[in-house]
Parts: structure tokens; sequence; C-alpha cells
């Protein structure tokens, strides 16, 4: 399988790291207090939390854009959503100007291209995950949906599985940071890679 050599070449090559750390790391705001953190029941159990990533101080995400993975083929292993970035800025529809957070996030798939709240912050999400198959190919978490104060977005994700209920609406201003949720590469098993997230609300 794909992944199996992609993982044979790592350990080959001596690098140890096999998720990627937070974006732009001189913007981001680790330490930033948030009001209440945001969660889906139905976010997959595989793999280990990473590193909580927030918004620089004064601005919260209005975009966002997915790591995807296109399915792959029969017999081979699909990982659907491997990563989650936050674009996050000071004034709602002045998008020229932002920064970007993300958390872990996998080793495979393409990023796609942002999409920007109509009016206001991103303020609530939904997950699409699907279940352990046994057997067969796992994938976890596939798409997300986000609430904004205005209409909703849909991400470019995957179609595995089903979408769980929304998480509770942000009690402050919006959506200023997040954590993820990666089960790295497995060598000869089965891959998911991103399997939960949660998402943090700023006054």
């Amino acid at each position: 399988m794909h992944h199996f050599m992609m993982f044979s070449l790592l350990v080959i090559t001596g690098l140890q790291v096999s998720v990627e750390s937070a974006g732009i790391r001189s913007e981001r705001s680790i330490d930033r207090h948030y009001r209440s953190e945001l969660t889906v029941p139905n976010g997959g159990s595989w793999g280990s939390w990473g590193h909580r990533e927030m918004c620089p101080a004064g601005t919260y995400a209005a975009g966002f854009s997915l790591r995807v993975e296109d399915p792959v083929g029969p017999r081979e292993d699909d990982t659907a959503l491997n990563g989650i970035r936050l674009h996050c800025v000071y004034t709602p529809s002045l998008y020229h100007h932002y920064s970007s957070v993300q958390s872990d996030v996998g080793s495979w798939g393409r990023w796609t291209e942002i999409r920007w709240c109509p009016s206001g912050f991103l303020k609530a999400f939904q997950l699409r995950v699907e279940p352990s198959q046994g057997n067969d190919d796992d994938t976890a978490a596939n798409n997300i949906i986000f609430q904004c104060s205005q209409g909703t977005l849909h991400g470019d994700g995957t179609n595995w599985g089903h979408w769980g209920t929304w998480s509770q609406t942000c009690e402050g201003k919006g959506i200023c940071g997040l954590k993820t949720r990666i089960e790295v590469p497995q060598g000869r098993g089965d891959d998911t890679s991103l399997n939960d997230v949660i998402m943090y609300c700023c006054d």
C-alpha cells in the first residue's frame, strides 16, 4: 500500500515526526484565554490529541480549509480528512489580512481552497465520521460543516460515514482555536489520520 511505502521512507530517512504541527508559529497565541469548548459526540477514538492552537489575540476564525486525501481506489488505504486549518481576522469581511492556525495534521492529501463566512465568524460545527468498519478500511473523520454568524460553510471533504449532531454554539464572539486528534501512520496497519476535533470560543 502507498501508505506503507511512505512510512518506510520516513523510517529510512530518519524522520521521527509523522504529523505536522501548527502553522504560523510567529502569529499564534497559544496561551490565549478562551470562554468555552465545542465538541461533537461522534468523533473517532483512534490516535492522540495534539496541542491547542489559538488565533492571535483579538482575531477570530472567519474561514477554514481542509487537508483531504482523495479516494485512492479499491483495496487501498483511504484516510479522508487529514487536517483542519482556521483562518483568523480582526474584522469580518476583511479577508486580505489573515492569520492561519492548525493543530496536528496527518501525512496525506492536499489543502483545499479557503472558505470564508458570508458574515461574521465561525460559531459551531458538525463532523462527518465513518464508524469502525471492522476488518475493512477505516477513514474516521471525513468532512466538516461550520455555522457562521449568518449562513453555513460546507467543507470539501469526502463522503464516507454520517453527519453527527451540531456542537453547541459559541457563547462568545466566535471560534478562536482548535485541537485535533490524529492517528499517526500505522505502517502495515490501517490508517485513519484525523479522528476528532475540539473548537474553542473567545469573547
